[in-house]
């Protein structure tokens, strides 16, 4: 038996050499390299983890930076007219004449038209059939007529009884008198709560937003 036997060892135990078994095989230099690995990538995401979370409850550099651009931006105002100068500029049903005048083959329409017109407020003229120059020649539901002062004055307030209608200036000077004369498409007046919400939006218009400038 070899000096190097174990006392109480023999048979297929003996050591005949004269180095000590290996009992266990050694550890895999790969498996310690990717536990390392693995180990640095696990504290990455928590570490990145933990940062997200403080950017979400703080409102992230993103928010502080937007919100000290938008302290240096200046608000210009619309150069829209004010409701107030629009409603100086536009007069009231009221103070508008309107011929109403019938270039269609239908009879009655004129009178009809007048007396609806003549309900929501407006002064009603002639009324009647249109002129050679325009009977059985208006294809829409109507033509308004005016002089060329009434084009942003009269004509739009009377538009908005007659959706479609096409604006036309003429020679005369009466800036308070129009015509309405109906076309072969037409079929009624706006409904009246239409044509208010129309009408109040021509005469008091909102003002735009205010555009920032940084």
């Amino acid at each position: 038996m070899s000096m190097l036997t174990p006392p109480g060892m023999g048979g297929k135990y003996r050591i005949t050499g004269d180095k000590y078994p290996r009992m266990r095989r050694g550890r895999s230099r790969t498996r310690i390299v990717l536990a390392v690995v693995a180990s640095v990538a696990a504290v990455g995401l928590i570490g990145w983890g933990s940062f997200q979370l403080v950017d979400v409850f703080t409102g992230g550099d993103k928010a502080t930076a937007a919100g000290a651009g938008s302290a240096h931006c200046k608000a210009t105002p619309s150069a829209s007219a004010t409701p107030a100068q629009a409603a100086k500029k536009l007069p009231a049903p009221g103070g508008i004449t309107v011929n109403v005048l019938n270039a269609t083959p239908r009879g009655g329409l004129a009178k009809k038209t007048a007396d609806e017109l003549k309900k929501r407020g407006f002064k009603i003229g002639e009324v009647g059939n249109a002129t050679k120059e325009y009977d059985k020649k208006v294809k829409g539901p109507g033509l308004l007529l005016g002089a060329t002062s009434a084009t942003d004055a009269a004509l739009p307030v009377l538009g908005t009884q007659l959706a479609g209608a096409e604006l036309k200036a003429d020679a005369r000077e009466k800036p308070a008198e129009v015509d309405l004369i109906i076309g072969d498409g037409f079929k009624e007046l706006s409904p009246r709560p239409a044509a208010d919400k129309s009408l109040a939006a021509l005469t008091h218009p909102k003002p735009a937003p205010a555009k920032s400038r940084c």
